[in-house]
This record gives structure tokens, sequence and C-alpha cells, in this order.
């Protein structure tokens, strides 16, 4: 798979980036639709072949919180 891919699952113009390394995997959940920034607002390891529903909660919360503050 690529190192990134769309999240549309949590939002519109989220990203996911997956890595790897001995220890496991993880994925990190981004936002770089701003004009000078890239937002990252939630990383977690992965324990399962899918994304866990409150992982999902959790990013789209995060993410509605932190573009609330930017207004």
């Amino acid at each position: 798979m690529p190192l990134s891919r769309p999240m549309s699952s949590v939002a519109p113009s989220v990203e996911e980036l997956r890595v790897r390394d001995r220890s496991g995997a993880y994925r990190v959940f981004y936002f770089a639709r701003l004009v000078d920034s890239i937002l990252i607002f939630h990383a977690f390891g992965k324990k399962t072949p899918r994304t866990p529903p409150h992982e999902i909660e959790l990013a789209q919360k995060r993410l509605k919180e932190m573009l609330d503050e930017e207004s």
C-alpha cells in the first residue's frame, strides 16, 4: 500500500500516513489544505487490519476542535 492515502471516513481532505518499524505499525492523520501549514491531529498504534471506529471518532473530534480554533 502507499505510504499515504485519503481518509475520507474521517473528513474530506484528510490523509493517513502509514508507518511501520520493528516495534509495530502506526498511523498519523493529517490535514494539509491550509494556506501555510499541515495540521497533524491524531496518531495511534495499529493493532488490527481495520482502523477502529473509536480512532476515527477521536480523530474527527480533534480535527473539528483544531479547525474551530483557527476560525
